[in-house]
């Protein structure tokens, strides 16, 4: 058999195995009512060709490597105060100009579960716990923090900080399983997504 042959063998054999999954190996085995959707993508025509011309991507700076974990969502106050974030352990912290502190946090069962950990994979089995502060928006008028928590809901919390209330955890009846982000209007009116009425994140 030619190395073309057995390449093409080794192929179709993974090809199987993916397809099959007989151990159970895949990311979505625990999911058996999971269904694929085809999404229809737009002629290449279409798609907008704007470039970085000057290549600034390529030199950005990498800001507060191994500070914090799993920052998610950045808000600025209305006085313009921050960056604020969302991090893997349940926390939103606030950054100063010169360091990182707690402003607030979603869960009243906060422990040492919920203790700051080397890789922000290993907050993933306590997160149902400790929480996990996705979408941030601040109301310009009222200087309150929303939060869009992935296991609580939607929540809000002052300008000073601490503990965040509750809002919304279900919509028409329907519990919400991973609340991602959020918007506020002009009028004070809050847009917020759920990403799954099946799977939590």
């Amino acid at each position: 058999m030619t190395p073309t042959g057995i390449l093409a063998g080794l192929f179709l054999v993974l090809a199987l195995y993916c397809g099959i999954d007989p151990w159970k190996q895949s990311a979505i085995s625990g999911f058996p009512d999971f269904k694929s959707y085809k999404v229809e993508m737009p002629p290449w025509s279409l798609i907008p060709k704007e470039k970085d011309e000057e290549n600034l991507l390529q030199r950005s700076e990498i800001k507060f490597l191994n500070q914090i974990q799993g920052p998610e969502s950045m808000a600025f106050d209305p006085l313009g105060r921050g960056p604020y974030t969302g991090v893997a352990d349940g926390r939103v912290l606030f950054y100063d100009g010169q360091k990182w502190t707690d402003f607030a946090y979603t869960s009243s069962n906060r422990s040492e579960i919920c203790n700051p950990q080397p890789s922000p994979l290993s907050y993933l089995k306590n997160e149902h716990i400790c929480g996990r502060p996705l979408g941030l928006r601040f109301d310009k008028k009222t200087g309150d923090l929303y939060i869009a928590d992935a296991y609580f809901g939607l929540m809000k919390v002052g300008p000073e900080g601490g503990l965040a209330t509750l809002l919304a955890n279900e919509a028409e009846g329907i519990p919400l399983r991973f609340t991602n982000d959020l918007d506020i209007d002009d009028e004070g009116n809050i847009y917020f997504t759920d990403s799954s009425t099946t799977y939590q994140r």
